[in-house]
């Protein structure tokens, strides 16, 4: 026998039920025959199942007659008329019946356990069954009726009968199916003994569910709830590219770094970024829910509100998590974007015709569902699918907490994935970006890095011997070797006067596809005082660039470290941070900040605040000429190349840094602008010290007290900018324009005045020649010039002393061609 079932909102209030005894026979009926088992010799159509919710009932009168029949057959060719069993021992005395019915038919198809009440038709069922239901159940007459039989649809080859029961009982256990059991008993042996005869019984045991509760699909409301699983799974993922977009932007656009260069640890920036995504990521859910429920989706209006909440949050938290992990993997904007959106559409789509199928397939196994439901995509799909089927069920009572304990419901295990997946994702995020982070990245055993520091600091000592710095006589100048004494006697004895201590400084990189390794940086060793700005010059490639990210944290060294106001590089670059300013070679900005958000931001990383914030922001603007005309409120990337370069200046400068390193800083800038911001850099130098690479000597002169020819890694000379002139120059420039037939006369004139003079420049008539100054007075120099001027005409002249850029020419020629060195 087939039973389908078709539910209705459950009421509160328990009826109570007592069957009442049969009433009294009013004629013997002849003989019974022997129990015959029922055995149908058709397949019969299906007992169709109404449940009663609840209604307000009056006692039933007593039905009209039926039609008139003789005491025999016992089984008739028409159908009986509809009937009603009540619980009830008689009719209500108040009712009258239209007419008396039949005894004689009555007794043929009767309720075996109570009184039967006769109805024509089902309309009259249903008037009886809710009336007053409307109104609220004035009558108080909730527990009269025990079921409903409809047999007009029943002969003698078929069984096809209406069921009505009382489904206002709270269900306790089991479902509603197990609990009509009883009801559908009753019919079906009312209707056996109608044919077989009183002695006939049989025992309908249970009824089954079916795997997923019917639903109805009909209902144009529910459209939501039909395509929600695949359509929502799209609009909550459609936030993993946007926030995996900002993460690598930051990383690419080095801001980061530059962030974590002015203070801001890696705990604080995971911490504010995964409290901003997941900020927008509420909002953004809570928009989504409020907009569902406006419009009426019952796919928002009938679950439960928390439960939805709860399954939106952890999910975000999860999503967040996940955008970290992937992030961390990434550098590039573009490839990261177009892989969160293929993710973003794939996921929606495996999950509708794939993974969907797997849920509705009773065959697979649920230890198989939730190996896929590891994979975040699937997780959210399936919190979804199991949120949309309960508004497609019949009662549309929604999920609440109680139904997590179905053991067709998939949501507990959604729920349990989700929140340990969430901690899982984000702790392997943040180990990886550790490890293969921008910069100089970390150990994979970076957690046993305080007991690392401990050892470090019980060997701080210099090494003496130098191991590995065999450099010949040629190569040692005197004033490099006094710097590597000076450095050596601060370290042995700890001194922290000196803001910058670099202590055989090496970076060697690994040699790639064959090719020998790189020594960027060649035993290094330096002292600066507060208050000093070194110069460092050098042609590309001799190592500046590497010492300057060795000491601001963007590359560790190979060997030997560098303290900065006694802290190690090594093991201490998060405290240097926040005592140190940096202005890069490019300049690191948001393109939609403005130049006072920058400054804002940048000054709470030094730990400013309130006045003093405004303050020292407001005169960092002034400073380099920002603050007039509102360009200090304009979004930093409609400046000028030439103000931004002054912004950069102004974020390395804000906080009082103890020591700043500024990588090219005029490039780019007018003269005018230039000028300006060297005397913003030599104000600033009185406290600090300063660390400028630069290739503009006019810049190193100005600016510099000291200057550094670095030169294949190694540094070639040091001193202040006139004893470098001094002890590399000795010479007077002497140069001449004539017509380029007399070029050889000026030749001869000048070899005449000193006989060890070297040209060095000859072109069209103009010729530069080096005087040494030990052969030549400057008023030799003036003789002989009016000599020629009586002899050819001269179109012009001079003589100057040996520049900043002869130097560095020299020292750089003389290194090039040196003829070796080991590390």
């Amino acid at each position: 026998m087939l039973l389908t079932t078709k539910k209705l909102p459950i009421s509160k209030s328990p009826p109570r039920f007592r069957p009442a005894p049969d009433p009294p026979e009013p004629y013997q009926p002849t003989p019974n025959p022997p129990p015959v088992p029922f055995q149908p010799t058709l397949n019969p159509p299906p007992v169709r199942v109404q449940p009663i919710p609840n209604p307000p009932l009056a006692r039933y009168p007593p039905p009209p007659s039926a039609r008139k029949r003789s005491p025999p057959p016992p089984r008739p060719r028409n159908p009986p008329p509809q009937q009603a069993s009540s619980p009830t021992q008689a009719p209500n005395p108040g009712l009258t019946p239209k007419t008396q019915p039949n005894k004689e038919y009555e007794q043929e198809v009767r309720c075996v356990e109570a009184l039967t009440l006769w109805r024509n038709n089902s309309s009259d069922i249903n008037n009886e069954l809710y009336k007053g239901y409307p109104k609220g159940n004035p009558e108080r007459k909730v527990n009269e009726i025990l079921a409903a039989y409809d047999f007009l649809n029943s002969n003698e080859n078929s069984f096809n009968a209406i069921l009505w029961y009382n489904s206002s009982l709270r269900r306790s256990v089991g479902s509603d199916l197990q609990r009509i059991g009883r009801s559908v008993n009753l019919a079906s042996n009312a209707y056996l003994q109608f044919l077989q005869g009183p002695g006939t019984k049989m025992l309908f045991e249970f009824v089954k569910e079916m795997p997923k509760p019917v639903t109805n699909v009909v209902s144009i409301p529910d459209l939501s709830s039909l395509i929600g699983p695949l359509f929502f799974t799209w609009i909550i993922l459609l936030l993993f590219p946007v926030v995996l977009k900002s993460l690598v932007y930051e990383k690419q656009q080095k801001l980061r770094i530059m962030m974590k260069m002015h203070g801001l640890g890696d705990g604080p920036y995971w911490m504010i970024s995964y409290a901003y995504f997941l900020a927008v990521s509420l909002i953004y859910m809570l928009l989504f829910m409020a907009v569902g429920s406006i419009i009426g989706l019952k796919f928002f209006t009938i679950n439960d509100y928390s439960i939805q909440f709860v399954f939106y949050f952890i999910y975000m938290n999860l999503q967040i998590a996940a955008a970290f992990l992937v992030a961390s993997m990434f550098s590039n904007v573009k490839a990261c974007t177009a892989i969160g959106y293929i993710l973003v559409f794939g996921t929606g789509l495996l999950a509708e015709n794939l993974f969907r199928s797997f849920i509705e397939d009773a065959s697979v196994s649920r230890r198989g569902i939730i190996l896929l439901q590891l994979y975040p995509g699937f997780s959210l799909y399936r919190g979804l699918y199991e949120l949309a089927q309960y508004p497609l069920q019949e009662k549309r009572v929604g999920m609440g907490w109680d139904d997590l304990n179905d053991n067709q419901n998939g949501m507990r295990e959604v729920f349990i994935i989700m929140v340990i997946e969430w901690f899982v994702v984000l702790f392997v995020a943040y180990c990886i970006d550790q490890v293969v982070s921008s910069g100089s990245g970390k150990s994979p055993l970076f957690f046993l890095q305080r007991i690392r520091k401990k050892k470090l600091a019980s060997l701080r000592r210099p090494s003496l011997q130098r191991q590995g710095s065999k450099v010949s006589v040629q190569m040692e100048k005197s004033d490099v070797s006094h710097e590597i004494e000076m450095v050596e006697r601060l370290v042995l004895e700890q001194n922290t006067s000196h803001a910058i201590v670099c202590d055989n400084l090496k970076k060697v990189y690994p040699g790639r596809d064959g090719n020998p390794e790189k020594f960027a940086v060649k035993g290094l060793s330096l002292a600066l005082p507060p208050g000093e700005c070194f110069g460092m010059l050098g042609p590309n490639g001799a190592g500046k660039t590497s010492f300057i990210s060795m000491m601001t944290g963007l590359t560790k060294p190979t060997s030997g470290t560098a303290y900065v106001h006694g802290m190690d590089i090594r093991t201490q670059m998060n405290d240097i941070y926040t005592s140190m300013g940096f202005c890069p070679q490019h300049d690191l900005l948001w393109e939609t900040l403005t130049g006072r958000e920058h400054l804002l931001f940048y000054g709470r990383l030094k730990n400013l605040k309130g006045r003093a914030l405004m303050q020292a922001v407001e005169e960092s603007l002034k400073s380099v000429k920002l603050f007039d005309g509102g360009i200090a409120d304009k979004q930093a990337g409609k400046y000028s190349g030439g103000m931004k370069r002054r912004l950069s200046v102004a974020i390395s400068l804000i906080g009082d840094p103890k020591v700043v390193y500024m990588d090219e800083p005029s490039t780019g800038l007018d003269p005018s602008s230039r000028n300006h911001l060297w005397n913003v850099i030599k104000t600033a130098k009185q406290d600090r010290a300063i660390i400028l690479t630069t290739h503009s000597m006019e810049e190193a002169e100005v600016l510099c007290d000291r200057l550094g020819i670095f030169v294949d890694g190694r540094m070639q000379c040091i001193g202040n900018p006139k004893e470098l002139k001094g002890r590399h120059g000795g010479l007077y420039v002497f140069t001449m324009t004539t017509s380029w037939e007399h070029e050889e006369k000026v030749e001869r004139i000048v070899q005449k005045l000193s006989p060890n003079a070297n040209k060095t420049y000859r072109l069209s008539g103009t010729q530069k020649f080096e005087l040494p100054k030990n052969e030549v007075r400057i008023a030799d120099v003036f003789q002989a010039v009016e000599f020629a001027k009586s002899r050819f005409p001269v179109f012009a002249w001079g003589v100057v002393d040996t520049t900043l850029e002869d130097v560095f020419v020299k020292v750089a020629a003389a290194a090039a061609a040196s003829s070796s060195y080991d590390i």
